[in-house]
Parts: C-alpha cells; sequence; structure tokens
C-alpha cells in the first residue's frame, strides 16, 4: 500500500471517493491511501452514505484532515474493518500525544466531550472499496457541534499528524497481512 501526503489544499465534495481518483490526480496505482487538507462541503446529491441523505444532513467543515484510501482485494465488510482500524489510531494517536484530550470512539466517529471531531463513510465501488475519513481542522460552521484538532486537541503541526497517522496505519495493515502468512493450517 502506498500512502501521500497532499501538499496543496484540495477541497473534499464527496466525487473523490470514486474509483481510481487517487491514480487518476496523484499517479498511485493500486492500492493507496492519500491525506490532504482542505475545506469541505458534501451536499446530499454527492453524499454515499444513504441514513445521511434520508436525514437531509450535508456535511460541511472550513478546514478538513482529508484521508481517501482505495483497496482493490477488500470486500465491503473488510473494508468497513479498515475504517474502524484507522478511527482506532487516530484515537490512540491523539491519546499518545496529547494525553490531556479526553477522546472517545463510537462506530467509526471520534468526539471530545459531546463534540463530533471526525466523519467517516466506507463504501464500494465497480472495481474497488474506499473510505473517505474526515478529522475537523477548523469546526467553524460545521451544521452540528464539532471539535476540530486546533483548538480542542491541540494540534499545531498538521502535516506531521497526517504523516504520523497514515504511516501507523500502513504499518498495521503490513503487520495484518504479514500475521496472515506466518501460520500453519490446522485440520
Amino acid at each position: 500500500m502506498e500512502i501521500l501526503f497532499i501538499d496543496k489544499e484540495l477541497k473534499y465534495d464527496g466525487t473523490q471517493l470514486s474509483p481510481h481518483w487517487i491514480y487518476k490526480n496523484f499517479k498511485i496505482k493500486g492500492d493507496a491511501v492519500v491525506a490532504f487538507v482542505g475545506e469541505c462541503e458534501v451536499k446530499l446529491e454527492h453524499m454515499v452514505d444513504i441514513e445521511d441523505v434520508i436525514n437531509n444532513e450535508p456535511i460541511y467543515s472550513k478546514k478538513m484532515l482529508n484521508i481517501i484510501e482505495e483497496n482493490f482485494q477488500s470486500s465491503l465488510i473488510e473494508t468497513v474493518y479498515r475504517q474502524r482500524l484507522l478511527v482506532t489510531i487516530t484515537k490512540e494517536l491523539i491519546e499518545k500525544n496529547y494525553p490531556q484530550v479526553n477522546i472517545t470512539r463510537s462506530g467509526d466517529d471520534l468526539y471530545i466531550k459531546d463534540k463530533k471531531l471526525s466523519v467517516s463513510i466506507a463504501t464500494k465501488s465497480i472495481t474497488s472499496t474506499l473510505i473517505h475519513f474526515g478529522i475537523n481542522i477548523n469546526a467553524e460552521g460545521a451544521p452540528i457541534d464539532a471539535a476540530d484538532l486546533v483548538s480542542d486537541v491541540g494540534v499545531k503541526d498538521i502535516k506531521k499528524f497526517a504523516n504520523d497517522l497514515i504511516s501507523e496505519y500502513k504499518k498495521e495493515i503490513e503487520d495484518i497481512k504479514s500475521a496472515t502468512s506466518k501460520v500453519r493450517g490446522v485440520i
């Protein structure tokens, strides 16, 4: 799996959650994770989460750390497991580096007190499975009570945080794959 932090700010609008978006835009073929910073505005017509569409809950964040993963070998349920792993690693990273922060996880969402820190979705395309995980950097203007990495966590270097996160996630995925190849089958 290749990982990349994109230095250029990009707006996330939901259209990036499509097959081969990473390959077409960043020339990374195959399983990949990219992270980038930018405004997040997902209108209902680009929503993948049907529950959010039914509830008329578009997503907005003035500035968000967005992580997109595309995987070509996983089923949808495996991708949801991967999504939960990514969220859990994020929680652990915050707990390790910012022990003063009381962060909780509920499913694929992170919260600080009762304020939502992140959004996430996993889906399947015709050729792959995809994850979007967004963490508020500046929650100003969010349609819900939201927390963010700067004022609620204390992150000063978003690029370092992002690189630490995607590197730890890649390491964990590679370790899982290694674990599956070191055992013998039983009868």
